[in-house]
Formats: structure tokens, C-alpha cells, sequence
């Protein structure tokens, strides 16, 4: 069983970012000396109020503190970004990081970020699915011309190739069946987001490997998991630690039109209580461990992605979270 550390890279309007640098620095460093194996960042535009971080630039800050961990975005949302930029520095960032860099990648969701990019909603599918076709020849090929309808490159070559052949993996970030069997085909992974819940999953999980096997595609070697986890000191009082700042993350995603995507049983619009279970990873260590248990039994995933911070919840608390995950997972493997 993997673990890697989703860094909390928003913060509520208040925050002196610049001041929680160190606080980054202090996770990534316990997260590593804890076993955890990777590190992800995720990816917004105009996200006011709410301040945030872009994952390149604090990933590539973050790396000497990482070595030897595998890193990348999760997710960067591919429709609003040209794939040659994206290519050039998804190759940096591979060279950097000795080869670990791995490319998670998304529709995305958010009129604010369509609208103001001057991107149409509508051609967001056709603008990813080429994407990554442009990105996997720029990394393979010395000279590459593409003609798509909404790139087109003319004897194009990369100034950098990645260090891992044929580029750094690609994983697709999907919530909705469509959008699931895309990842099955054009993805080295499902990367599954934070939201549905172990029900859902277990469909869906089902959709991905039939797919890739109707589509004479090996099984994924790796089923990597998103999850919000919190290990307390004590079972009673876990959750509560961290509700209010658990309650005001899910708000901003609803305020977002997050949960519009989502099937009904997975909608936010719940009593938060409710809407926690077979969802949420949050409790003392004997609980946290049976739950990682019950997830890899029952859905074969084996690489979870934790975020263990959400705005406001304070760093103390975060850094014994992750000390505490790291003993269960070692008690696991």
C-alpha cells in the first residue's frame, strides 16, 4: 500500500501566505520521514476568496524536501492550458525530479475558469483529448506536426525530454462514467477524486477495468485513491478537530458548482454527518487503519492520496496527523 500527501495549498483571506511556507516545508519533510511515497498539488484559477498556491511553481519549491518521492498536480485542469507549455514543463519537472513526475490531469468544472479564460465549456473534451496527444508526441518524438482542430504545431520539438521514456505517466481524474471509461483508454491511471463515496466506487471501479479490458488494455498497475484523512488521538473527538474546516472547504466546492457533476447519492447537499460516511477517512488510529483495510479489500485500490490539511485547521495538529498515518501504514505493509 502507497501513501502520498495532498498538500493543502488554499488558504482562507486572512492568511499571510507567504508565512505558511514553512508549514509546507514542515509536512513535506514529515510526510517522507513517515513512508509516504508521493506529493500532489492541485490546480485552480481565480479561486477569490479563497488565496491559493499554483502547483508547479510550489512543487518545484518543495522538491529538495520531497527526494525521492514522486510528485506532480492533481489535478491540473488540461482544457484551460496549451499542451506544449504543459508538455515543456511536465519535462522540467521530470528532469528535476530524477524521473517521478507524474502528470495528473482533468476536465475541470468551473464556469468562472472557462468564461475569463475565453475557453468554451463545450470543447472541453475534444481540447483535452488532444492535448494529450500532442504532449505524449512532443515527449517521444524529435519533430512533431499536429493538425487538430484546436492545436495545430509545425516541425515542433521540446527543448527538454523527459527523463522517463516516452514521459512522464499520465493520470485522468474522472467522477462520471463518460468520463471514467476516457480515463480506462487514454490514461496510465483513474486518478479518483475525493468525492464518491465507497458505494459509488465499487461501479465504478467496475466501468474502468472493463473498459480497459474491452479496449485490449492491460489492468492499471497502480488505483490510486483521493481521500480526506485525519488520524486524532482519540475516536470521540477526531472528527470533530477537524469539522468546521472540513464543513468550510465543502462549502466553497458547493459555492463552485462541484457537486452539479456528481450523482445523487454523491451531491453535497446532505447533513454533513451523513454526507461524511464511506467518504471520509477521519477518526483514531485503529479506525483509520481497519477503513484503509476495508477500501483495498473491497475496491483493490492501492496508492492513497491523503489531504490532511483543510483551511484554518492548525499545524500541530496536521503534523500528528501524519506521524500517526504513517505507523498505520507501516503496521499494514
Amino acid at each position: 500500500m502507497k501513501i502520498g500527501l495532498y498538500l493543502a495549498t488554499q488558504f482562507t483571506p486572512d492568511t499571510d501566505v507567504g508565512l505558511r511556507l514553512d508549514d509546507l516545508l514542515a509536512q513535506v519533510r514529515a510526510a517522507k520521514a513517515n513512508g509516504f511515497e508521493s506529493l500532489w498539488a492541485a490546480h485552480h484559477f481565480l479561486t477569490a476568496p479563497l488565496q491559493m498556491l499554483q502547483p508547479m511553481p510550489v512543487l518545484a519549491r518543495l522538491m529538495a524536501e520531497a527526494e525521492g518521492m514522486r510528485i506532480g498536480p492533481n489535478i491540473l485542469v488540461l482544457p484551460l492550458l496549451n499542451p506544449v507549455i504543459v508538455a515543456e514543463e511536465a519535462a522540467t519537472m521530470d528532469v528535476l525530479s530524477g524521473g517521478r513526475f507524474i502528470l495528473g490531469v482533468g476536465l475541470g468544472y468551473r464556469d468562472a475558469e472557462f468564461d475569463n479564460l475565453g475557453i468554451a465549456k463545450k470543447s472541453r473534451v475534444g481540447r483535452f483529448n488532444e492535448a494529450i496527444e500532442v504532449m505524449r508526441k512532443l515527449w517521444i518524438e524529435d519533430k512533431v506536426t499536429y493538425r487538430g482542430r484546436y492545436f495545430q504545431l509545425k516541425d515542433a520539438s521540446i527543448s527538454l525530454k523527459p527523463k522517463q521514456a516516452g514521459g512522464p505517466p499520465i493520470w485522468v481524474a474522472a467522477v462520471v462514467d463518460p468520463a471514467i471509461r476516457r480515463a480506462a483508454t487514454i490514461g496510465d491511471a483513474w486518478l479518483i477524486t475525493f468525492y464518491p463515496t465507497l458505494k459509488s466506487l465499487t461501479g465504478q471501479l467496475a466501468t474502468y477495468r472493463e473498459t480497459r479490458a474491452a479496449a485490449g488494455l492491460p489492468p492499471a498497475a497502480e488505483y490510486p485513491l483521493c481521500r480526506e484523512c485525519y488520524v486524532g488521538s482519540d475516536q470521540a473527538t477526531a472528527f470533530e478537530d477537524c469539522r468546521a474546516q472540513l464543513e468550510y472547504k465543502y462549502g466553497a466546492y458547493a459555492a463552485w458548482g462541484q457537486d452539479k457533476i456528481l450523482s445523487e447519492q454523491d451531491r453535497f447537499d446532505q447533513p454533513f454527518d451523513q454526507f461524511k460516511e464511506d467518504r471520509f477517512l477521519i477518526g483514531d488510529e485503529a479506525f483509520v487503519r481497519d477503513e484503509l483495510i476495508r477500501y483495498r479489500e473491497t475496491l483493490g485500490v492501492n496508492n492513497f492520496i491523503m489531504r490532511m490539511q483543510w483551511p484554518g485547521l492548525d499545524q500541530d495538529k496536521v503534523l500528528a496527523s501524519i506521524e500517526r498515518l504513517g505507523r498505520i501504514v507501516a503496521s499494514i505493509n
